[in-house]
């Protein structure tokens, strides 16, 4: 059984349903799905021994997670917030608000959550961009920045700005969408009024665009919205951002980056960064990148932006599991 800090998604529900023993396992098995069954009992048959401390670490992360569904559910997401941090402190209190709140979304379009990009593509392409982005506002947010994309450079703008702006729609408007789209897949499924899309969304879309395009949709978005788009940047994680995290955050995905790829991301990083990665490296650590960087040379700038994304995209994996956290500007307040 790997650390609890290690652990997947996965094989911390595992450890849940074996904790919970057979009897409490079989009515929960009545409320998943076909795959979801498969998936759990694939990480129970793999589990040989639960170490009694790490499964009480899941069973607490566990009870967290069912405590902030159950205040957010009932009283909102500010009454949440309150709640939990008069109980575990602000930190906590926003990885968990964060991580129930994804739960939670509608499960309008949960069809093409499943479908390959490439079928998305072809079907909403054509779509007027307000269309576009009312779908894509129920997208996994790297499908949706892999279909934002490949679309014509002049959609691309228009699909993020109106989905930035985006606040609520009434259910007749989403079933309308949802079963013209639904009729091709021959599923339809049934909708719940909903918050979607907006800034926070789009932010999340952005950080897992690639670089190129990312930089052509803010410097168009900054010409027509100049507004807007410092409030969606504000939003993102990007990798200059390592400047700005706590010691303790750079150690621990630093454990987890590929030394290639670190490398690679030096080698187009400002000093500001440089310096914060270094700090936190220890001095054998650091001979061997600095080494690898000497000799490292005619890089593109391409695999560069490659390299930086692909340790965003560590970063970001290891803040929604709790393991570390992104501070923006100071704005978060961190309890010793």
């Amino acid at each position: 059984m790997p650390s609890q800090q290690k652990c997947t998604a996965a094989q911390k529900a595992a450890a849940v349903i074996i904790a919970l023993g057979t009897d409490s396992a079989s009515r929960i098995y009545k409320y998943l799905r076909e795959d979801e069954v498969e998936q759990l009992t694939l990480e129970i048959a793999r589990m040989s021994r639960l170490d009694s401390k790490e499964l009480d670490g899941i069973l607490d992360d566990f009870y967290q997670l069912c405590l902030t569904q159950k205040v957010v559910t009932e009283g909102g997401a500010e009454y949440a917030r309150s709640v939990l941090e008069k109980a575990y402190g602000a930190q906590q209190a926003t990885s968990l608000l964060n991580r129930v709140t994804k739960s939670l979304r509608s499960k309008a379009f949960e069809f093409l959550r499943k479908a390959d990009y490439k079928n998305l593509l072809t079907m909403i392409q054509n779509e007027h961009p307000q269309t576009i982005a009312l779908i894509l506002s129920y997208a996994n947010p790297d499908q949706a920045a892999t279909v934002i994309a490949e679309l014509p450079k002049e959609k691309q703008v228009d699909v993020v700005q109106r989905i930035a702006t985006m606040d609520r729609a009434s259910p007749e408007v989403i079933h309308i969408v949802e079963n013209n789209l639904a009729a091709k897949f021959s599923n339809v499924l049934s909708i719940d009024f909903t918050k979607f899309g907006g800034v926070s969304y789009v932010a999340d879309i952005m950080n897992n665009m690639d670089r190129g395009n990312e930089k052509y949709i803010f410097d168009e978005l900054n010409r027509r919205d100049a507004e807007l788009s410092e409030d969606i940047r504000k939003k993102m994680f990007v990798f200059e951002d390592i400047s700005s995290m706590d010691d303790m955050s750079i150690q621990r995905f630093l454990r987890e980056v590929d030394s290639k790829d670190l490398v690679f991301a030096l080698k187009g990083a400002n000093q500001e960064v440089a310096d914060v990665i270094f700090k936190n490296m220890s001095k054998h650590m650091t001979e061997i990148v600095q080494s690898d960087l000497e000799y490292t040379h005619n890089v593109r700038l391409r695999d560069v932006e490659d390299a930086q994304q692909r340790i965003v995209g560590v970063i970001r994996r290891l803040e929604n599991e709790g393991e570390l956290v992104i501070s923006k500007g100071g704005k978060d307040e961190i309890i010793e």
